[in-house]
């Protein structure tokens, strides 16, 4: 039994000449593309905010993980009773360096593959006249200075 004849009691007469004719029931051309045209708007208006998001999500990520590099030089400096040196870097916090008599380490996993989230080193600079020692990324664009997302993080 036809549905439309459940509720209509008969067939409309375009559908009865579509289906003599032998047509099938689809999208026309037009429709498609009016469709397709939709999408597009929708995806130019939304991809601009999506990918501000993504970079944002990257400068925020280099923050929290400098962070984490800060309290592990911490505990570092509470066990050797320094900060690693320059030389020794922020590997120091994964493998003991020579002539380090207290380490209790490693105080991070993998550190000679920590990487920012552009894929470049930290930079770690050991203290000098009583300041902290220095941890930062170079922005997306590694190199010294710039703005927006090329900017050093923390400034």
């Amino acid at each position: 039994m036809n549905y439309f004849r459940l509720l209509k009691g008969k067939p409309s007469q375009t559908r009865e000449r579509r289906q003599q004719a032998g047509a099938t029931d689809g999208f026309t051309l037009v429709e498609l593309l009016v469709v397709l045209a939709i999408i597009g708007l929708v995806a130019a208006l939304v991809a601009p905010r999506v990918l501000n998001y993504l970079s944002t999500a990257k400068v925020e990520t280099a923050k929290i993980q400098i962070k984490n590099l800060e309290s592990a030089l911490e505990l570092y400096s509470l066990d050797m009773g320094s900060y690693p040196s320059t030389d020794d870097g922020l590997a120091a916090l994964a493998k003991q360096p020579a002539n380090a008599a207290g380490w209790h380490g490693p105080y991070l996993k993998n550190a000679d593959e920590l990487l920012d989230p552009w894929g470049h080193k930290y930079v770690y600079l050991a203290p000098v006249d009583n300041k902290d020692a220095v941890v930062r990324s170079l922005g997306r664009d590694g190199k010294e200075g710039g703005t927006d997302l090329d900017e050093d993080i923390p400034k």
